[in-house]
């Protein structure tokens, strides 16, 4: 049983690292343009996205929001591909996702962060951070070395 646990925390950290490099790679424009499938296609059409979700923000300060909320995507992302301070990266991805899906909920629809599951995700992350074990990682590593 001890096993199948490693192995699922190891495919949580590989599915939110992953959802969180897909959204980075498509406001990038590198799953392809806008209208061909992708949520955004490029960076201008994920800034008006984030401008709908603050709407109470001018569009300069939601082009930093983007690109802060795009910086720690990938730093959490990374750290839960390689298994480093996975508690920390995975609160602050819960934290992340949490206030996405609660701007969805009240600026969008109250399904939008249902249809994209992005609560899972919060849950997901959240329950996460609260482990003290994780197989796989250069956090176990250090553990062990320490002990």
């Amino acid at each position: 049983m001890k096993n199948i646990t490693g192995i699922g925390q190891f495919l949580l950290r590989l599915a939110i690292a992953v959802s969180f490099f897909m959204a980075v790679m498509d406001r990038l424009g590198l799953l392809g343009t806008h209208g061909s499938g992708t949520a955004w296609g490029d960076w201008k059409h994920f800034v008006d996205y984030t401008n709908t979700l603050v709407p109470f923000v001018n569009r300069p300060l939601a082009n930093i929001i983007g690109f802060v909320a795009t910086i720690a995507e990938l730093v959490f992302g990374m750290l839960l591909v390689v298994g480093y301070r996975i508690k920390e990266a995975a609160l602050g991805a819960g934290i992340l996702t949490l206030c996405f899906g609660l701007c969805m909920a009240m600026f969008v629809s109250i399904s939008a962060p249902v249809n994209y599951p992005v609560f899972v995700f919060t849950g997901s992350a959240l329950i996460l951070s609260t482990l003290d074990h994780h197989a796989w990682s250069i956090d176990n590593y250090i553990q062990k070395r320490t002990l």
